[in-house]
């Protein structure tokens, strides 16, 4: 049923939408969670004041520097998925060792949706986006650390030059055929 997830007997689960800056994993998060009847955290909102601060100066963030981030992002999604059955979080994840990390700070099944596009593409979403305060300078950075998921993670990826709605549907296609009563 549309705008409600129904989990049943399932267990849990928390949904990442992944990618870059700019790929659009904040919007297509959100439609997803209103379609899902179910939480939407924005992963930006869990960052340390010191992170924004590095990533304002266009300073790179170091493995070191999203350790505590990722913590407590995989622990809200976890504990807003153990309360309501599903949450829907947006968050680069961009190694896998990030996404073993959220998984695991979660302690609950995590499926990941990765967003992708062009490098030109980005620039210009980045370009539009005045005050936030990931510049697009820090994008190549981003690019060179991306890992995309491997076969053996439970990822969907899709070309986010696609309109948002097209994403959602098979975004929430997808999670239905994970064997998920979502929707």
């Amino acid at each position: 049923m549309q705008g409600e997830a129904t989990r049943g007997q399932d267990a849990p689960l928390a949904i990442i939408v992944m990618g870059v800056s700019g790929s659009g994993k904040s919007t297509l998060g959100r439609m997803l969670a209103a379609q899902l009847g179910c939480a939407f955290l924005e992963g930006d909102d869990f960052h340390s004041a010191e992170n924004v601060a590095k990533m304002r100066a266009s300073i790179p963030l170091t493995d070191e520097d999203r350790w505590p981030w990722l913590d407590r992002l995989g622990a809200a999604s976890g504990e807003a998925a153990t309360s309501d059955g599903l949450v829907v979080t947006a968050c680069s994840a961009l190694k896998r060792v990030y996404r073993e990390r959220l998984a695991g700070a979660a302690h609950i099944p995590t499926v990941f949706v990765m967003l992708e596009t062009n490098a030109q593409e980005l620039t210009r979403r980045l370009g539009n986006r005045p005050g936030h305060y990931m510049p697009p300078s820090l994008l190549t950075s981003q690019l060179q650390t991306l890992e995309p998921p491997g076969a053996d993670e439970a990822a969907l990826i899709l070309d986010s030059s696609e309109a948002t709605a097209a994403l959602c549907e098979q975004a929430r296609n997808w999670i239905v055929r994970q064997g998920t009563k979502a929707g």
